[in-house]
């Protein structure tokens, strides 16, 4: 019986782990008016027929705090990674000198703050029910193993574990959020 209760523990800090390290993925996403290449890591071009990630047709870097550049492996690509970045609405124009596509990232306005703050908060919100539908199969699991046999006490010890660690997650969850939005709202 332990083992089970053992494994529901680790299974739920797993999926906590995960809705975490999500968010993480997608703050970086969301741009600060700072330069990032992860601004541009999720597109995908199409190469010869398929969509292939542009890491993988191009090398993608910043040259100074406000500008991605990317320098295309072969030069026919430029026009391809252009629709690209215009289709995935980042809201960056791409500018081209025949060798490489350069996008300036223009200085945020305190609207366009607020609404990308909002957005984090959105993803924040997600993540913590992430975070709390598996505390929520984990306390189901408890309760089933209370039903089937495990001791009761002992059961009630387990939800209280599983209820500390959702908190610490929900804690961690909260910090990462308001670091990203001192990040989007310094200018």
């Amino acid at each position: 019986m332990q083992e089970e209760i053992d494994m529901l523990y680790e299974i739920a800090r797993e999926s906590m782990d995960k809705a975490v390290s999500h968010l993480g993925t997608e703050l970086t996403k969301i741009r600060t008016g700072k330069a990032s290449a992860s601004m541009v890591s999720g597109l995908s071009v199409d190469y010869y027929g398929s969509q292939t990630p542009l890491s993988q047709v191009a090398n993608v870097g910043t040259s100074d705090a406000k500008t991605i550049t990317i320098q295309p492996w072969e030069k026919s690509m430029i026009p391809v990674i252009e629709k690209a970045i215009f289709e995935a609405n980042l809201g960056l124009t791409p500018q081209n000198d025949g060798e490489m596509v350069r996008l300036v990232v223009p200085p945020l306005t305190e609207e366009r703050r607020r609404e990308l703050v909002k957005k984090a908060k959105a993803l924040g919100e997600d993540a913590k029910v992430g975070v709390r539908g598996a505390r929520q199969k984990a306390m189901d699991g408890i309760k089933k193993a209370v039903k089937d046999g495990y001791p009761e006490d002992a059961g009630k010890r387990a939800e209280h574990n599983v209820q500390e660690f959702t908190n610490s997650f929900a804690k961690k969850i909260d910090e990462i959020l308001t670091k990203k939005e001192g990040d989007i709202m310094t200018v």
